[in-house]
C-alpha cells in the first residue's frame, strides 16, 4: 500500500520484521494492545486490512513466577483461558462502511472457501482473503481466495508481493466501484 502511494499504519505485534520504508509502526505484545491500538485509529481509514493471527484465547491469570512441579506430581498444571476481543468484528462494527473497507484474513489448513465464508458473515466485513496457511507459511508464494458477498475469485499461485499488489487492485477497485454506485 505503502508503494502505491497510501499513507500506512501498521500495528505490528512481536515479529523480527523489517518495518517498509514510509510506514508509521506501532508495535504491540498482547492482542488486548492490539485492540486497543486499532480500535480508536480505524474510523481515520480509508482502508483497514486486519492480517494479524491474534490468538482467540489468552491465559485469564499470569502468574507472576514459574510454575513448579510438585514433588512426586506428574499432572500438568491448569489453566484458565478467556476470550481475547475480536479486533476485526469491533472495528467493522465502529466504522462507517462507506468511509472504511474492512479486509479480514482466513489462514486455513482445510475447507478454506467454507472457513471464509463463515468469517465474513460472523466478523460483517465485504472482503475476505483465504489462503492455506500450512502451504504458505514461511515461503514467498502463496494463492488467495476473496471471498466477499457475491462470490469467490481465485488469485493464483504467485510471489507474495504481486498478490499483494494484485489485492490492492483489487480493494481499489470494490472502493472505487461503491463511490460511482452511491
Amino acid at each position: 500500500a505503502a508503494e502505491a502511494g497510501a499513507e500506512v499504519t501498521l500495528v505490528a505485534g512481536p515479529v523480527h520484521l523489517p518495518t517498509p520504508r514510509g510506514v508509521r509502526r506501532l508495535d504491540v505484545q498482547t492482542a488486548q494492545q492490539m485492540f486497543d491500538a486499532v480500535l480508536p485509529l480505524a474510523p481515520q481509514q480509508d482502508i483497514v486490512v486486519a492480517t494479524a493471527a491474534v490468538a482467540d484465547w489468552r491465559p485469564a491469570q499470569m502468574n507472576a513466577h514459574k510454575i513448579k512441579k510438585k514433588d512426586g506430581g506428574k499432572a500438568a498444571p491448569v489453566f484458565e483461558l478467556t476470550e481475547n476481543p475480536d479486533i476485526l468484528a469491533a472495528v467493522a462494527a465502529s466504522v462507517d462502511p462507506a468511509k472504511t473497507f474492512c479486509v479480514g484474513f482466513a489462514a486455513e489448513s482445510q475447507d478454506l472457501a467454507k472457513h471464509a465464508r463463515e468469517k465474513l458473515e460472523r466478523k460483517r466485513v465485504p472482503l475476505i482473503v483465504g489462503n492455506l496457511g500450512p502451504a504458505t507459511f514461511g515461503r514467498d508464494d502463496n494463492a488467495l481466495l476473496l471471498v466477499d458477498a457475491l462470490g469467490e475469485r481465485e488469485l493464483p499461485h504467485n510471489d507474495k508481493l504481486s498478490l499483494a499488489r494484485e489485492l490492492l487492485r483489487d480493494v481499489a477497485e470494490r472502493i472505487a466501484k461503491a463511490r460511482t454506485t452511491a
